[in-house]
């Protein structure tokens, strides 16, 4: 295993030196889950506050774009996309985003943040109907670009 990164020699949190990596097109999609009974899904359409799923995106796009101002060691990078997904089943609804860049390091914080914000946002556009709706599952599916190369969840 190779050590952690965010760590200087002596033991001190740090953030990473990029300077010198090269620029790359960096890509990565990660999920949330927000559980939700049927009722709830079923009054989507309707709700008092608007459109949930569309104000979701829109803070899932805001939350990228800030995912430095809220991790520590995130460095700013110019995020050059992002999209957010909805799926709608029987459970709840699936979150899926994707955030791409040319950048010297990448973007799975990014992606991973937009899928959470969005979840949450759902579930702050909805808690007055259900205050059980539950978020799970936030993880990272695919990350292509730099020095580690191309990932891809096991759909297991």
């Amino acid at each position: 295993m190779s050590k952690l990164s965010h760590y200087d020699d002596a033991g001190s949190a740090r953030m990473v030196d990029i300077s010198d990596k090269p620029v790359t097109a960096r890509v990565a999609k990660a999920h949330a889950f927000v559980h939700m009974s049927p009722e709830v899904l079923a009054a989507l359409p309707s709700n008092p506050k608007g459109d949930p799923l569309e104000v979701a995106r829109i803070a899932a796009i805001q939350a990228a774009k800030r995912t430095s101002d809220l991790i520590p060691m995130c460095h700013p990078i110019p995020i050059s996309k992002v999209d957010i997904d909805f799926g709608i089943e029987a459970g709840g609804i699936r979150v899926t985003s994707t955030v791409a860049c040319s950048a010297g390091t990448g973007v799975e914080m990014e992606a991973m943040t937009a899928a959470s914000i969005a979840a949450l946002t759902i579930y702050d556009m909805t808690k007055a109907l259900d205050k059980g709706i539950q978020i799970t599952d936030i993880h990272l599916l695919f990350k292509s670009g730099g020095k580690s190369g191309d990932y891809q969840r096991d759909s297991s």
